[in-house]
């Protein structure tokens, strides 16, 4: 499967979560985003969606505000803590997408992915509770976002 990652805010290509989806036979497309402009880094996101067509989209954190503000048509999003409130103009998500998000996030409230999936309107098993902080970087954590992007 294609994967493109949009990685967080202070974040570089080629961490955990990208290379674990690799060790896992994907393909990732991992760019590098601009942590400084939001207009710069979804235009990254957006020239490499319509360049490699990726079967997912994933975004962490700030990526994920990236991933909701890229024009992904029917293109499912795997949003892992995502910072939607933080960046970007999109408040809802797409029918067909998941949330994964820790109740124990420091850095992005839990409470902002309940609200992005019920303005949404979408069933509350849109939003995975998983994970011991913001990173998701747990063994747990990473393979449900595997389990996640492969039943898109």
């Amino acid at each position: 499967m294609k994967v493109l990652f949009l990685h967080g805010w202070n974040s570089k290509p080629g961490g955990m979560k990208p290379t674990y989806l690799v060790n896992h036979g994907h393909e990732v497309i991992n760019p590098a985003l601009s942590d400084d402009d939001f207009a710069l880094a979804v235009a990254v996101g957006q020239f490499e969606f319509d360049k490699h067509k990726p079967d997912v989209v994933v975004g962490s954190s700030r990526g994920g505000a990236v991933a909701l503000n890229i024009n992904s048509g029917d293109t499912p999003l795997v949003l892992l803590c995502p910072a939607w409130k933080n960046w970007g103009k999109v408040t809802t998500l797409k029918k067909g997408s998941v949330v994964l998000h820790s109740r124990n996030d420091e850095v992005i409230p839990f409470v902002n992915s309940e609200e992005l999936v019920s303005k949404s309107g979408l069933s509350a098993d849109t939003l995975w509770v998983v994970g011991n902080d913001h990173r998701l970087a747990d063994d747990e954590s990473l393979a449900k976002m595997l389990k996640a992007i492969e039943t898109r």
